[in-house]
């Protein structure tokens, strides 16, 4: 009688657990199978350039579709889908001309920006065709605006975002590091410059990840998927410096879209 009992009892034990593991599995099917209405917003690094393959709808805006937004919109089939991204955006700019599509119906929000407000192309420019005192001083100016200025622009566009789309739930990127120091460049800039640089991308990407978070936004370091990537790594997933496409310039690959951007948004979305 007493075995009987502990029989049935683990039995019903199993029925449980089986119930609610079936029961949890419903769920998460549901779950992943649910449409979701996506606008990707941002700059260069979100629209794709560098990685070809551009829309010509687009314009100068470079829409590509091997990047990061348009490869998880693929592969997830949203309810809705709004590529808003441009070259060149400036905080101001995503304002002005991006957040049309967002709405209280808006579940989920992409956007990397700021590298724009921070002067990243003068810097390079600078750095490639002055001296490395020159190339220094431009970085501690664009420094000196991630700490004084590019807050305020960042609070002033996350607010934006949120006020059209109460409810989403809102990845912010940041951006890669461009140089593995000591690496298979023999030529070009000092590993010196290449490492000032990388660190004015850390700073960036920190003062980014501070709005995001008083935001209530989620902020996705993408620098852990291009380490080994790196310009000079001998497997660069981002653009040198490109005479013929200079607007391609030290930007992702369709390699790097698909392989740092897409899996550091997908883990985040």
């Amino acid at each position: 009688m007493k075995m009987s009992r502990l029989v049935a009892f683990s039995s019903s034990l199993l029925l449980g657990a089986v119930l609610a593991l079936t029961g949890a599995a419903t769920a998460n099917a549901a779950t992943s199978v649910q449409a979701v209405d996506y606008v990707a917003l941002g700059d260069s690094y979100s629209s794709g350039v560098g990685s070809g393959s551009y829309d010509s709808a687009s314009g100068d805006c470079k829409r590509s579709t091997k990047a990061y937004p348009k490869l998880w919109a693929a592969a997830n089939s949203p309810a809705s889908f709004a590529f808003t991204a441009c070259s060149g955006a400036r905080t101001s700019d995503v304002k002005a001309g991006q957040l049309g599509p967002l709405n209280s119906s808006t579940d989920l929000v992409s956007i990397s920006v700021g590298g724009n407000d921070a002067g990243f192309s003068d810097v390079m420019t600078t750095c490639v065709l002055q001296s490395e005192a020159t190339c220094l001083s431009r970085i501690a100016t664009a420094r000196s605006y991630v700490d004084t200025t590019l807050p305020g622009n960042l609070d002033s566009v996350y607010s934006a975002i949120r006020a059209k789309a109460p409810s989403a739930r809102v990845v912010v990127l940041g951006y890669p590091r461009f140089y593995k120091i000591g690496g298979s460049c023999v030529v070009g800039l000092s590993d010196k410059v290449r490492s000032a640089i990388n660190d004015a991308a850390n700073y960036l990407n920190a003062a980014t990840a501070k709005r995001a978070a008083d935001h209530g936004f989620t902020f996705t370091d993408v620098a852990g998927k291009f380490t080994g990537h790196e310009i000079c790594s001998g497997s660069a997933w981002l653009h040198s410096l490109n005479w013929l496409d200079i607007g391609e310039s030290y930007h992702p690959t369709a390699a790097g879209q698909s392989g740092g951007y897409l899996p550091a948004f997908a883990s985040a979305a």
